[in-house]
Parts: structure tokens; sequence; C-alpha cells
């Protein structure tokens, strides 16, 4: 297969097509900050075409036994695994994050989301229960029919597999709208897709913009279901700083007891110091690039303010040497770590998606669970704490607010339908707002409860 193409263009009903308006956008490695190749800037005509493969498809692929679309997915794993270096070279081209990193996880989640749910649809289970010996209800599991799903820049194949082989393993046809950041890997799923014989319009990916092709599938009647995503102190450094920050569940803001504050700020510190910057494709490389330039300008404009709101640069807080010729003109943040912020500022409360880390003190677990709580953002939370002292963290858990997407199940069809209608006007709006598919993520808290040994 190939590594890498000149021109991205559309994967539908099996076949890689031009866009119907002929246009493509840059695709710029972050790690030079030069554009390697193209890829089509779709609109809603070809978001059109993909819902004519995708529905035609549903008819047979809906119908398939399981075993039978368990095996395509498997082929699918495999041939991912078989071009494994393929894969992590060229997503660390695209996305500036390590090609160790990519390696180790993001390809290797990625087989392994679709060998989970090849084999997941195996093994199922229904529920059934009898009213008053007078009725029978029984759970019927069938596909939806067409998926729409929009998935964003910092995990590219991680995400969108996630995506993928749940939505075709249970015998729904799909339409992918990767990132326009990140295309590269997208694309060479499709030729994988091709390869393993997966029938055609089973998947499809269009590529473009969220305003053009993002709105346009959260809006399509036809489309009927949505998935859209914008240990000790060297755990917590890994948490914080992984894949440059930019993952949603980054630990960016860390809260230490007062008692332990100095000591782990200071060998924080010190262990972030000695994180290795670098080229992308370096294998000695632990922090990578930042994904493109408005990210980067987007990251300095939240440094600038930390320190406009009180807070102290206590390590980083600007751009590095660059590691090499090649990375003259490319997009990279030093690990950040800043102290003395407000807990309340803005800096605090925002998401900034990249290499910064806030440290704050806290004196008891009322006020700490105060702090973590007073955010609009938090997908995940972590306590860190001593061996042996349980009691006192699971209090903390207990007491964190996760603020999450809520699924509702309505008593009536009706009422189920107009929710699904204005969930999707919603998410319509979301996308079309959106630029560049910059959709912002959810930040994390990492609260450390007593010093670490």
């Amino acid at each position: 297969m190939r590594i890498e193409s000149s021109q991205m263009r559309n994967f539908i009903n099996g076949e890689f097509v031009e866009p119907i308006n002929g246009r493509y956008l840059d695709n710029v490695e972050p790690a030079t900050g030069k554009p390697y190749s193209q890829v089509a800037d779709s609109d809603a005509r070809d978001v059109d075409l993909a819902v004519t493969a995708a529905e035609k498809a549903f008819v047979d692929w809906s119908k398939k036994p399981a075993t039978e679309r368990s095996g395509f997915l498997l082929r699918i794993a495999d041939l991912i695994e078989r071009d494994l270096e393929k894969f992590s070279r060229a997503e660390s081209i695209d996305t500036g994050k390590p090609i160790s990193l990519a390696r180790t996880l993001d390809i290797p989640r990625s087989i392994a989301n679709f060998r989970f749910f090849a084999t997941a649809i195996l093994h199922t289970e229904s529920e059934a229960h009898i009213t008053d010996n007078v009725a029978f209800n029984y759970t019927l599991r069938q596909p939806r029919g067409i998926a729409g799903l929009i998935s964003p820049w910092n995990l590219p194949l991680y995400l969108l597999s996630w995506k993928i082989a749940p939505a075709i393993a249970v015998g729904n046809t799909a339409i992918a709208k990767p990132s326009e950041l990140t295309p590269m890997t997208a694309y060479m799923l499709c030729e994988i897709a091709r390869e393993a014989g997966l029938p055609n319009g089973v998947l499809n990916v269009v590529h473009g913009t969220g305003p053009k092709v993002g709105a346009a599938i959260t809006a399509h009647p036809k489309i009927t279901t949505i998935s859209f995503t914008g240990a000790a102190i060297t755990g917590s450094v890994r948490s914080s700083f992984a894949n440059q920050g930019q993952i949603c569940l980054c630990g960016s803001r860390v809260f230490v007891e007062r008692s332990a504050y100095k000591n782990f700020v200071e060998r924080f510190i010190e262990r972030t110091a000695q994180l290795c910057l670098g080229d992308p494709l370096d294998e000695k490389t632990e922090q990578g690039a930042i994904v493109n330039k408005p990210q980067l300008d987007k990251i300095k404009f939240y440094v600038d303010l930390a320190q406009k709101e009180g807070g102290k640069i206590a390590l980083g807080g600007s751009a590095p040497q660059l590691p090499n010729d090649r990375c003259r003109e490319g997009y990279f943040f030093q690990p950040t770590v800043i102290t003395d912020l407000p807990v309340s500022c803005r800096t605090n409360r925002e998401e900034i998606f990249g290499p910064v880390v806030t440290i704050t003190p806290f004196d008891n677990e009322e006020e700490v669970i105060g702090y973590a709580n007073d955010t609009d953002y938090g997908l995940a939370s972590s306590v860190r704490h001593r061996v042996g002292e349980l009691l006192a963290p699971a209090r903390l858990a207990r007491s964190l607010r996760r603020h999450e997407t809520k699924r509702c199940r309505p008593r009536r069809r009706r009422r189920s339908v107009a929710l699904l209608h204005r969930a999707k006007k919603r998410l319509h709006r979301q996308v079309r707002s959106s630029h560049r598919s910059q959709i912002p993520k959810a930040r994390c808290e990492c609260l450390t409860w007593l010093p670490l040994d």
C-alpha cells in the first residue's frame, strides 16, 4: 500500500473520487511548517454522494451475519498491524507527535478497536421481562442506518477507528469526516478497507472542513446517528504533557496539598525539564510539534494571559530552540509549568489544549473539591495518593463532578424523534460555526493528595 498521497481524495462507494468542486486544501507537516500533501475540500454535494452509497450498501450489510461482519473487521485490524510502521510514520508526520508515541499508542489502539468490536458482536445479550403474566417485553437490537462520524485532529486514527469500528460492526454503514488538519491515516485506512474486501459503500470518507462537510453530515435527514467529538511525579508529568498536551484527558490543572506543595513543584519541574523535545521522527523525542500555527498561537496567548493574571512561569513559557534544520519553521512550544495563579482565573478555567500545566496548593478536602468543580469543563479527573491511604481519595472521587454529554431514553417514540431532531440541530450549529475543526476539548484535573515517594 502507499504510505502517503500527494492528493487525498474522498472514498465513496469503494472508490477514491475527486471532490465535486475540484478543490483541495494544503496539508501541513507541523514539524516543518510546510505543506507536504493536499486533502479534498469537499462540500454538501460530496456528502450527498456518500449518503447514496451508504444507503444502498445498508440493505445488504445490515443483514449479514455477525460472524461475517466480524471477519471483515478482523481482516482490517490484521492489515493495519501488518503496516504498523507505515501508519506510525504517517501519523507522526501528519500530527507532529513523536513517532515512538504513534508506534506504541495510536496505531496499536486503533488495531485493538477493530478487534474488540469485531469480537464483541459475537457475544451479545438482550433483556426480557414478563409483565403481570400478560405481556412479554424484550429488547430488539437492530442497525440504525447511516452513521455520521466526525473525528478530531489530536488522535486521528485512534479516535476515528473508535467510531468506525462499532458503527459498522453492528450493521450500520458509515460516513466519516476526519479532521482536515490530520487526514493522512484516514486516507490510508480507506486503502486498507478496500484491500480487506469491505463491501462498497459500507465505509465512506468525505474530507473537508467543519462548516462545509461536518455541517452537511449533521444536517442530513438520512443520517440517523451522529458521533461528534471537538504514578507519582513521573505519572503526573506524563499525564500532563503526553502528545504535547493535546489529549482531552491530559491533567492541565494540578492541585497539591499545601504541606507537599513546595517539594512537589520542585520535583515536577525537574522531571518536566528532562522531557526530550525534538523532531517527531527522532526515536528519542518525547515532545513533538503542535498541530498547526493557530493552535500554537492559542497556547502563546494563554501563557501571556497567565502572567497578566499574576501567574509565575516556573518552567518553559516560550518557543524552544528548534531541534534541527528540517524543523526550522515548525510549530514547537516548551513544556510549561505555571504557579501562583488565582484558582478562578481564565487560564485555570478555559481550555488551552497544549503543553501547559498550572499547579495550585490547597489546605483541605472541601477546598480542593470546590477548586476542581469550579469549571465548565471536566472530562476526567484523577486522585493520586500514598499507598495505603484509600479513604480520602475515595471521598474525593465521589465529590468530583463530571461534565459530560448525557443520553436520555424517552418513553415515547414521538418524543424520542423530537429530541433527536433538536439535538441534531444543536450539533449542526456547533459544527457549522467551528473553524477548521478547532473543536474545544474538555480540560481535566489532577488532584495530588499527599507527598509521593
